[in-house]
């Protein structure tokens, strides 16, 4: 069984998830951890749970959720997994970070290139890599099928959908990948968004204006 803790980082109020099972071995998604105060909030949890991390894992490599990649990397000895279509967003964040205000330490490299249909694997547990792309151009969901949520980044918000003017995005494409990959879902599957609160797949099928247009 898979519990989920997820914290709101920077200020973009992105929210970061930690994953972890009955083995305490735990999966890092998004780390937007900037300041020392929101990385030691981090590895406080990790701490005092008793979690031992495993991987690092990012849906898409927008500046606001990777601000803490190169930290959990070295605190952890982690590589990053990512979508190779997100590489090059990865590696301008430093160059452009200023303008939001932040400066940006440059993220490890990844050690693995996720694609669709990947399986992800901690402690008894198994995470599902769907690609779907709209958001950022490598943009990648993790599906828990047993336990029924997804961890979807930027790609679906309650009563919403990611934004589409930032490099890398296409509102076809996204409203493609939304319908084609998560609508699949069951309507009880539980959605954790990148920023905001959570929804489930039912709700949003029935409910969101952008899919019922």
């Amino acid at each position: 069984m898979i519990d989920i803790h997820y914290f709101t980082f920077n200020g973009f109020q992105e929210n970061t998830y930690i994953l972890f099972d009955e083995t305490k071995e735990c999966v890092i998604i998004d780390p937007g951890c900037y300041s020392n105060e929101e990385q030691q909030e981090l590895v406080n949890y990790i701490t005092e749970q008793g979690l031992t991390p495993v991987k690092l894992l990012n849906t898409h490599c927008h500046i606001d959720h990777i601000l803490g990649n190169s930290f959990v990397a070295s605190k952890y000895n982690l590589g990053l997994e990512i979508h190779k279509d997100d590489l090059p967003t990865l590696n301008a964040t430093p160059e452009y970070g200023h303008l939001y205000g932040f400066n940006v330490e440059k993220s490890p490299e990844p050690t693995t290139l996720l694609e669709n249909g990947d399986i992800v694997k901690f402690g008894n547990s198994v995470l599902k890599v769907l690609f779907v792309p709209g958001h950022s151009a490598g943009h990648i969901v993790f599906v828990a099928e047993e336990e029924k949520f997804v961890i979807n980044g930027d790609v679906l918000f309650q009563g919403s959908i990611g934004r589409t003017d930032l490099p890398g995005g296409d509102y076809n494409t996204l409203i493609e990948s939304i319908k084609t990959k998560l609508l699949t879902l069951d309507d009880d599957f539980k959605v954790y968004s990148g920023h905001g609160p959570s929804t489930t797949i039912g709700y949003e099928r029935n409910h969101n204006p952008f899919l019922n247009q």
